[in-house]
């Protein structure tokens, strides 16, 4: 049995997990018969023809209950049989998933209901329970009997035109979905669509048939009080129409109004459903911005379908009549085209005094009816249905499809709606206003183009907002991008409120809205009540929860900001805290408390205009994982290499978040494509400029909360970004400082210990750019205030300032000082490690102490005094440092180390604490030579490695614990001593794995010198136990085994992932080294040119300059340039023009792909064939004009033939004569004397 119609169908985050909880919980199986209900006749209306068997119902006397029989008297005087008086409702019994029997696996909903149900609850039952798409369009096919044989070209309608244009607009087709008739052809068209069609479009036609219970054949197959899931039903699968369900619907609403073998039943409540369906909204939860178009389509018919016409037109229902399908299509589309040209037509029943119908109109209609009908009798209601039908004609396009084709079917669609819906425009509206809004409801973009945004219409700002709406809410980027190039501007449309109403349209099953929700309920939770924001949800129904709409969020920017917040860290400043008046408060209940009293206020600032819209729409696009929109808005948005870095970091993150596989993939791909771009575009600047290109890696944003190319990249983790010549080349350039890149590292050395020699020639430093270039920044590293108080130093001094405050000159000599400190260390504990005091430390040892203390001071500089954020921020970008975690683990160590070796008792673990100790420093050399090109990339590669050997632990853990314990046991029969047993459980095992392998122990064939006993207590009391002589080949057979096991199988596992790493990771370890080089040059940037133990000069330097003479420091904003002005502009109008030169590249090299040429040709051709059909259609009327000229020509001759042989008309010239091709004229006088 099938759970899937218990609740939601799909799960996604832990929002709509509660939901689907409380789903479940109120759309159990024992729901549907509480509200739906069938209906059964009670009454037992004789029918006449029958000899007293059967009833009006169409049900046999034998099918009745006795309560329906036993009213004699009531039956007595009863002549016609209603539904609603003589049935009776009961639980409807016939409800869950259809499964067609040899036909395909996807099941169909079903649902029997009776026919007066309320079409609200039928239609959230669809929606929310059998989980349909919600529709943009809903076109109700009405024929007429079902098994009339359909034309040929109405059959290509069907397949070509209609459902081919609810493909591409999302569409409802109600049809009565029997295999008969009209029904049957639409079933087949939709079934060839489906094989045809992607699996992106394949459930945007949802077929709904509506069909009477009593006329379905094997009906009693379906019928289960429980719930059928599914139920089997059996059909007659041959070419003839019958009564059998469809098997290529997707859903069936089987009305029942007691009857059986009867059509109509449905119709009452067909139209009712459709009229409810009308005047719900579009889009996801409603959030379109018109209502649900529906269209009724009339294909032949009987003279019984007037009636429906006529009361569907008055509800203002809008139809398209396909003439020529034969019927009462052909009555109604003979009467507008014949009467078109006469005065409009009074309704006789619209109130006394009116005047009616002229009589010669009358007799025209009459005329036509009984052309059409030539077996009707009734003639005189007809007439009046038809006149009233024709007051109407506004809501009816006739379509000749026999004449103009199925081809753009859509279009046709479109211009039916569109002509409906001007009846009801107001004056004020544009009068293309409702097409646009029925293109964007239907992602028609290409009709928008061709139609309406041709050049012909001037577009106010006011008819493109609403629009604009729709598009962004339901995720329409080509409109999006259509009304911006055709006069939206963005400035006006975007203010903080309305930025505050897109992120309300979060769908619910979205993360974003699980992370919004939680820090909404953060900000209600702590401030006790609910912030006053404008109610959101939709006015109208929208396929929300049974029995509600969806619930209301209140969302505000601050919720925004948190959860912004919370994705970008600490890499760039706090989002929409100016609006919100958040700038100056650090505090979160401060910053809580100002907030719930802004909102509770009059929100001033949701008027005012987004700072940033295009970097706003941006982000929004992006937490919702939008990715032609994100696109986009990144293509409009300034700033593009931030932008898409930004972009980058965002999706990382959520997909961290994300528990849903395929939505955590494409998360990853997204985020890659951004990361692709920004290396793309900084490719495009770094070709044009290369001094810009790095003046735009340092460059501090203002829209992007003041922070750099270089600072999101590393955040977003942006390896292929970093890897880029031109981000390499600047963090060369600033790791070298003043001197030249090609400057060899012995010149250094030499250097180092003999500073004169950089007053020589010996170093080449570059020539000092102009202000404002990356490089004075880069030189700034070494300055302690701003560049502009610098005064102007003498050679000596700037030149020694230059080589000392280099990076490369610092990392050199830390490097040399962190080997004397290892050689100070292993000195002290190999020769000079004095007892405990009063006769030691020695000297040597208490340099060393000192030593550490330094840099002890330097891990808490760089911890707590460098940057502007939050100590705990700190704690935790510290702590999340891999290496950061080995410097601390160090210093505890030698911390543990130094205060147990000052007392007797633990001076020997004390020790042990520092042997151990000085492996761990030792380790932080691989950290150090890091930045070398060619050991970097190895080091990475071992890092990867390193997790190879956790897994090969693993499994080798377990197999030498099970042999080793095995082996234990075999040997020893009582061994109570836990050292020895450790020992030979897992130390021998693991020594066997090398070669060592005591075999005098283990076999106990072999002579073994060791004394050993059997007596309990003397092995209680620490002797050694014999060995165990039975069973010992075993021990033999399991030490053959694991050796087998660990030598070959285990060890050449880990060979094989120690290949395959290195393999995979060798041909990224030179990006990955590249990423890694820039956290060890800020490093090394931000450090005092001395190294310990000398940096505590430095360190004593600094906080004079900074607590006693409160001298500022560029050190903090160290990668950072800070532009204004003209400046700014330039280098962002550079930027731009760049990246529109990118994608204009990219757009020319998609348009000369294959797929972009065949979908060229495929317009060509499409463009041919519509121009070949047009000929065809000329040719046809010429073909048409010459009989008809040639008839003319026939008539003329007989009138000249005749006129020539009467004496009443005296010719005065003889008759003209044919001159080549022209046709034969007449003399005018000689006909009006005639």
């Amino acid at each position: 049995a099938s759970v899937r119609f218990q609740g939601v169908p799909e799960k996604a985050g832990e929002k709509l997990a509660n939901r689907k909880q409380q789903q479940d919980q109120y759309f159990s199986h024992s729901w549907i018969p509480k509200i739906i209900k069938k209906r059964v006749c009670t009454t037992f209306v004789e029918d006449s023809f029958s000899n007293g068997r059967l009833c009006q119902c169409g049900g046999t006397r034998d099918t009745h209950e006795s309560v329906a029989l036993g009213d004699y008297f009531s039956t007595a005087i009863v002549s016609h049989w209603d539904s609603s008086q003589h049935s009776s409702e009961y639980p409807t019994d016939a409800f869950g998933e259809l499964e067609f029997a040899g036909a395909s696996k996807r099941h169909s909903k079903f649902l029997r209901l009776s026919w007066d149900t309320p079409p609200s609850i039928v239609y959230t039952l669809m929606m929310a329970h059998w989980g349909l798409p919600p529709p943009n369009l809903v076109v109700s096919v009405v024929s007429g009997e079902g098994r009339a044989k359909v034309k040929t070209w109405v059959r290509e309608v069907l397949r070509q035109g209609l459902v081919k244009a609810s493909q591409s607009t999302g569409a409802w087709i109600l049809t009565g979905g029997l295999r008969e008739g009209v029904g049957r052809c639409v079933g087949e068209a939709v079934r060839d669509h489906a094989t045809a069609a992607s699996s992106v479009s394949l459930n945007k036609v949802v077929a709904l048939g509506i069909a009477p219970w009593g006329l379905v054949h094997n009906r009693q197959q379906l019928v289960n009080p429980q719930g059928s899931f599914p139920a089997r039903y059996y059909f007659q699968n041959t070419s003839r129409d019958s009564c059998c369900l469809d098997n290529n619907y997707q859903a069936f609403l089987l009305v029942d109004d007691g009857s059986v073998g009867r059509r109509g039943g449905e119709a009452s409540f067909r139209a009712r459903l459709e009229d409810y369906i009308s005047h719900q909204r579009t889009g996801i939860w409603g959030s379109g911005s018109i209502d649900i178009p529906v269209l009724c389509m009339l294909i032949s018919g009987e003279t019984t379908m007037l009636e429906r016409l006529d009361l569907s037109l008055r509800n203002s229902m809008p139809w398209l009549v396909l003439a020529g399908s034969g019927g009462v299509a052909d009555l109604v589309s003979d009467v507008l085209e014949s009467l078109s040209s006469a005065p409009p037509v009074l309704s006789s029943t619209e109130g006394e005094g009116e005047a009616g119908p002229s009589v010669d109109l009358k007799d025209r209609v009459a005329e036509r009816v009984r052309k059409h009908f030539p077996s009707e009798t009734e003639i005189d209601k007809l007439v009046e249905r038809v006149l009233s039908i024709y007051l109407n004609r506004d809501l009816i396009t006739v379509y000749h499809g026999e004449q103009e084709g199925p081809d753009d079917f859509d279009t046709v669609l479109l211009k039916a709606l569109v002509r409906a819906s001007k009846q009801r425009v107001s004056s004020e509206a544009s009068p293309y206003t409702e097409e646009l809004k029925l293109a964007v409801t239907w992602n028609r973009v290409d009709i928008a183009k061709s139609e309406l945004f041709n050049g012909d219409i001037h577009w106010r700002y006011q008819d493109l907002e609403d629009s604009m709406t729709d598009a962004l809410v339901n995720d329409k980027p080509q409109f999006v991008r259509l009304f911006t190039e055709n006069g939206l501007n963005i400035l006006d449309y975007l203010t903080y409120g309305r930025l505050e109403s897109l992120y309300r349209s979060v769908a619910d099953s979205s993360l974003a809205y699980v992370l919004l929700q939680r820090r909404l309920g953060e900000r209600q939770g702590m401030t006790g009540s609910q912030a006053m924001l404008p109610d959101v949800s939709p006015t109208k129904g929208s396929g929300g929860p049974p029995g509600g709409r969806r619930p209301a969020n209140k969302f505000s920017l601050f919720e925004v900001s948190r959860v912004l917040e919370d994705l970008m860290g600490d890499v760039c400043q706090p989002f929409y805290h100016s609006p919100l008046e958040l700038e100056n408060i650090s505090s979160q209940r401060k910053a809580l408390r100002r907030v719930s009293k802004l909102l509770r206020g009059d929100c001033v600032y949701q008027d005012r205009r987004c700072l940033f819209p295009w970097a706003s729409l941006f982000v929004w696009a992006v937490l919702q994982n939008r990715k032609d929109m994100a696109v986009f808005f990144w293509e409009m948005a300034g700033e593009s290499v931030l932008s898409a870095l930004s972009g980058c970091k965002i999706l990382r993150e959520l997909s961290k978040l994300e528990s849903e596989t395929e939505t955590k993939l494409a998360m990853k791909e997204l985020a890659q494509r951004f990361e692709n771009l920004a290396h793309d575009v900084f490719s495009k600047c770094y070709q044009s400029s290369e001094s810009r290109s790095f003046t735009l890696l340092i460059r501090k944003s203002p829209v992007w909360g003041g922070t750099t190319c270089l600072k999101m990249g590393m955040a977003a983790d942006a390896r292929l970004f970093f890897s880029h010549d031109g981000v390499q080349s600047l963090l060369s350039q600033i790791w070298w400082g003043d001197m030249k890149r090609s400057t060899e590292v012995w010149k250094l050395l030499l250097t180092f210990f003999c500073p004169v020699l950089m007053y020589t020639q010996l170093i080449s430093f570059r020539e000092l750019e102009e202000p404002g270039k990356p490089d004075e920044v880069a030189q700034g590293r070494d300055n302690d205030s701003t560049p502009d108080t610098l005064p102007k130093r003498p050679f000596v001094v700037s030149r020694w300032r230059q080589f000392w405050f280099a990076p490369v000159t610092s990392f050199l000599g830390n490097v040399l000082m962190y080997f004397l400190f290892l050689l100070l260390f292993a000195y002290v504990l190999l020769v000079d490690f004095k007892p405990p005091p009063p006769r030691g430390p020695a000297f040597a040892e208490c340099v060393l102490y000192f030593w550490v203390f330094t840099i002890v001071c330097e891990e808490i500089r760089e911890t707590f005094l460098v940057g502007s954020m939050m100590w705990r921020q700190r704690m935790r970008k510290y702590i999340q440092d891999v290496w950061n975690k080995c410097d601390l683990t160090a210093i505890i160590l030698f911390i543990i180390g130094l205060t147990c070796r000052m007392f007797q008792w633990s001076y020997e673990f004390g020790r042990a604490v520092l042997c151990v100790d000085y492996m761990v420093f030792t380790l932080h050399l691989i950290h150090i030579f890091a930045i070398h090109k060619q050991l970097g990339p190895k080091i990475i590669i071992v890092g990867k490695m390193m997790k190879d050997i956790f897994f090969f632990l693993f499994f080798l853990g377990v197999w030498l614990m099970a042999y080793g314990v095995a082996n234990q046991a075999l040997l020893y029969s009582y061994d109570p001593r836990p050292a020895w047993i450790f020992r030979r459980v897992f130390y021998r095992p693991y020594l066997h794995i090398f070669g060592q392998v005591p075999v005098e122990e283990i076999d106990v064939r072999k002579e073994w010198d060791t004394e050993c006993t059997d007596n309990v207590t003397l092995i209680e009391g620490g002797a050694e136990p014999c060995r165990s002589h039975y069973a010992n080949w075993l021990v033999i057979v399991l030490l053959v085994i694991y050796l087998l096991v660990t030598n070959i199988l285990l060890i050449n596992l880990l060979i094989a992932m120690f290949s395959y790493t290195f393999s995979k990771v060798q041909g990224q370890s030179d990006t990955y080294w590249k990423f890694q080089r820039y956290n060890l040059i800020v490093e090394y940037h931000s450090r005092p040119s001395l190294a310990p133990p000398f940096i505590i000069l430095s360190h004593v330097h600094l906080f004079i300059k900074r607590y006693i003479r409160k001298v500022p420091s560029v050190k903090i904003l160290h990668f950072v340039l800070e532009l204004t002005g003209k400046a700014a502009n330039r280098l962002m109008t550079w930027e731009a023009i760049q990246k529109e030169n990118f994608l204009t590249a990219q757009s020319k090299i998609q348009r000369g792909s294959d797929s972009e040429r065949l979908k060229r040709m495929s317009v060509k051709v499409d463009s041919v064939l519509k121009q070949m059909a047009e000929t065809r259609d000329h040719d046809r009327r010429l073909r048409a004009l010459e009989s008809e000229l040639e008839y003319c020509s026939s008539a003329l001759s007989w009138i000249m033939e005749a006129l020539s042989q009467s004496n009443m008309v005296k010719p005065t010239r003889p008759p003209p004569t044919l001159r080549g091709t022209s046709q034969y004229t007449v003399h005018t006088e000689s006909i009006q004397t005639s």
